[in-house]
Formats: C-alpha cells, structure tokens, sequence
C-alpha cells in the first residue's frame, strides 16, 4: 500500500521535490536552484533544459536522502512558478528560446500596443486580467514575432507552448497539458468556459494548435517515466494557488499570503468569479475533478525575497539571506527610510509598468540597518495595500491572514507585517504548503485522502503574531509609504 505523496515545485529559483505522508508531514526532500539570466535591463530569463535537469535530479534526491521506494508513492503533484513561458519542438522536446519568466517586462510595447483599443481593462471581463507585462500571452506573441519562422511553425503544430506546469508534465508523461490555474495566468482563457478564447489567440496571433488541453487541477493526466516510472501524475496546480490549497483555505473568504520570491496574496470567492474594481486579479483558486470550479481574487507584488537576495547578490550588504533580520534589528526603526522595489514595475494594485525601484527618505544618519528595514518592510507594506483592495471587492474583512513561504520564519517581518495589517498573523506547522497543495490535488486524485475534512485535521498552527502597534503610528507609517510609492511612477516612458 503506497504510503506517500511526491510533490515536485519547480519555483522561480529552484526546483524542489517533497515527498509527504498521509498526515502531511514530509518525509523527504530535495532541492536544487538553476541560474537566473539577465540579458538585458528588464529581461529575465530560465534555461528550461536545465530545469528540467534539476527536476530529475531532485527526484532522485528526494528518494534517496528519504530511502522511500517508488513503489510507496501513490501519486505525483506539480506545481510551478506561473506565467513563465516556454516554446519547444513537439519532435525533439528542445525549447526554441530561453523560458521567459514572469517577472520580464520585455512585452510592454505589445501591452501597449493591445491597450490602445480598448484600455488595459480590454480582455479583464473575461480573463479577469489587465494588460500587463506579467501574463504568458504576450510572452508566447513575442517569441513568435522575435525569433525568425516560428510563428509558421507554430501554424503547423510544431511548436507547444506551455507555462512551467506543462513543460515538466511533458517531460513526465509526454502529455500536453495544463490546468484551469495556470490557464488563468495567460491572459488567453475565458475565465467562463475555462477553454481558450478564440478571439484573443487570434488578437495575439497565437495559433490554438500550439496551447495545452486545458484539465481539472485533480486527476490522473498520464503516468509517470524515468526515476518515477509507472506514478500516475494527478495533480497541477500554480504555486499560489497550490498554496491556497495547502492551507486548506476550502471556504468562501478563507486567504492566505506567500512570502517567496514575490508575495502573493489570495482568498477563495467561491464558484463565482469576482471582477476586481481595485486592482486585483481574478483568477482560478482550483478545481477538483469533476466538482465546480473555485475562483479567487489575487493581489500579485512582484519583489518580495528577490529583494533580500538583491541587497545579498548585487549590493553584498549581507552574506545569507537570512542575516537581513540580524541587521535590521540593529536599529530601532527604518529612520524615515522606504525601499520601493518597482524593479519590474508595480504589480497589485497599480499595475505600473512605468515605475521603477526607488529608496527615499534617506539622511546622512541612514545605515546599513535602516536599508535591512525598509527591506523587510516594503514587504508588509505591499501586502496591506493588497489586503485593503481585496477587502474593498468583496465585502469581506478579515480576521486573521494565513503565511507561508521562505520570509515567514523571519519573526521582525511577521511582527512588523502583524502591526501593520492591525490583524493576527499565522503560520501554520508545515510551511511548505505550496507542495502540500500539489500533493493533496494528487493525493485525492487516486484516493489517498478521502476528501476536504482529512485535509482541515493535518493544518495546525505553529506560532501566530498579534498586532502591537497603535493604530495612529501604523496608519501613519503606511500613509508615508504610498507617498514614496508615487515617486516611482513615470520613471519610464
């Protein structure tokens, strides 16, 4: 009787396997990071062979470090780094460009170009998207247009398209799919129907031949080769969205909020999809076989941990990521400092391609400290402007914000995010909840887990944050930082 769940995450820095028990804790794990390319201001790229080089190897690592058998592994989950975009030969399997990721914002002259008729609204109603930079569409159209003959060999089905979720089913199984979550993430699917819209894949030129089978988020898609021969994969699912399922956030209302390389915050609107009027994104949450698809509304901030690496990488302020919370505690408070880091331009609730990173406030009295601060504060500051424009949409004021991710074992950030929210805080016991979600879409797939109640009794919390700050002192210190968030627009023309 197989025992475990493989989960296999293929982030926007590494790639992750995780392998959980029936009560979703893990029992095994492996990681492996790929490189970040750079090739010029504003271009982020990923080699996608390497990635899914890492994939097998953290495969293996994950089984080996665990000395679990393939044959204890029920089933396989995926999830993924969304919108970041590859276009490989149907016949030989190679990418015919270097995977563009979604922080890039190469595609902002066709972003533009598509607004002029009909706003950056144009396609929201039925997308619930705004044209941005961000979404895998004008990605796909850029490489069609940029790279010489490709758009005819897309035309005759020799080219597949898919976010990172199909790239690494495909390798898996040979399948050519995606699921309803990372379909909502290309500006190409009707947020109704959950098929791709014909009229935008023409709009965009974008040949239907090319496009995965759009599937639930729970099912068997085919079975497994190489180090997990024989596993059937049953589940797919965005990383946020496959965080919003590891939390077990199953009710109308219920969010939670990732801090990775970005911070992402969601909460499940039920069967309904909400058009946002503030900025935020409609968007797929997940659907579970046969059972109605459940929307969410999403508020996206592009830098959140790239900031922390970026003082480590490219400033050497710091040696490990984690000493941030060290230097920031050095001092007693951001001394007037704010670090906006529009390096991709503002995501949610702006929308501002047209920005660019700024720190402001700064005096001969700033340190080291006080930029470790304003770091970790930008944070908590994008997350509560995130968390007023979903409270605005719908109707719901919460009680408490569910944290997962790599910047939640950072207890200055947790407080600060706690006081600055004026809301409790909570981490939950396993903070891996991203391959949780994976593993549980997987897992219920063939049967491992009965249903959504086995699912609530393995959450448990860790450790929560209350609010300590006075309300005067928290809603001055967030007025300042929308002032420092204006300076940044207009930076590019």
């Amino acid at each position: 009787m197989p025992k475990f769940i493989a989960a296999i995450d293929q982030g926007t820095t590494s790639t992750r396997c995780i392998l959980f028990d029936h009560s979703g804790n893990i029992a095994g794990l492996d990681q492996k990071e790929h490189e970040q390319f750079y090739p010029k201001p504003g271009w982020v790229e990923h080699d996608a062979l390497e990635i899914w080089e890492r994939t097998q190897g953290v495969v293996r690592g994950a089984l080996e470090n665990s000395g679990v058998k393939v044959a204890d592994i029920a089933s396989i989950g995926v999830t993924n780094q969304r919108e970041t975009t590859v276009v490989w030969e149907r016949q030989t399997g190679r990418p015919i460009h270097n995977a563009i990721v979604w922080q890039d914002t190469r595609t902002d002259a066709i972003c533009n170009e598509l607004a002029r008729d009909g706003g950056q609204d144009r396609f929201r109603a039925r997308t619930g998207l705004p044209l941005a930079t961000y979404f895998s569409g004008p990605k796909i159209k850029w490489i069609l247009d940029n790279i010489p003959g490709t758009r005819q060999r897309a035309e005759k089905g020799e080219l597949l398209f898919g976010n990172m979720d199909s790239w690494v089913l495909w390798n898996l199984t040979g399948a050519h799919v995606t699921d309803v979550t990372n379909a909502s993430r290309t500006l190409l699917m009707d947020l109704t129907t959950l098929d791709w819209d014909d009229e935008i894949l023409s709009i965009l030129g974008i040949p239907r031949v090319m496009m995965p089978e759009i599937r639930s988020s729970s099912e068997v898609y085919g079975n497994a080769k190489g180090g997990l021969g024989g596993v059937p994969l049953a589940g797919d699912l965005g990383d946020q969205q496959a965080a919003l399922f590891g939390q077990t956030c199953f009710n109308p209302g219920e969010a939670k909020n990732t801090y990775g390389t970005g911070c992402f915050m969601l909460m499940n609107t039920g069967e309904k999809p909400v058009i946002s009027k503030n900025g935020l994104l409609t968007t797929l949450a997940y659907k579970i076989g046969n059972q109605p698809a459940i929307y969410a509304l999403e508020g996206s901030i592009a830098i959140a941990g790239a900031l922390v690496q970026w003082l480590r990488d490219n400033l050497g302020i710091i040696e490990k990521s984690s000493d941030v919370e060290t230097l920031a505690r050095a001092v007693e408070d951001n001394g007037g400092v704010y670090f906006v880091p529009a390096f991709s331009g503002l995501f949610a609730p702006y929308w501002r391609s047209d920005a660019r990173g700024a720190i402001l406030g700064m005096t001969r009295f700033t340190n080291k400290g006080h930029i470790a601060r304003a770091v970790l504060e930008a944070t908590a500051f994008q997350t509560r402007e995130v968390l007023e424009a979903m409270e605005k949409d719908s109707g719901v004021s919460l009680s408490a914000v569910k944290v997962d991710g790599g910047m939640v074992f950072n207890e200055l950030l947790m407080q600060f995010q706690a006081d600055i929210l004026g809301v409790p805080v909570i981490r939950p016991k396993v903070a891996e909840t991203t391959a949780l979600g994976a593993a549980y879409a997987a897992g219920l797939a063939v049967g491992f887990w009965k249903g959504y109640d086995e699912l609530r009794v393995n959450w448990g919390k860790d450790k929560e944050w209350k609010p300590s700050l006075p309300a005067e002192k928290r809603d001055s210190l967030f007025s300042t930082w929308k002032k420092a968030v204006t300076r940044t627009f207009d930076w590019i023309e």
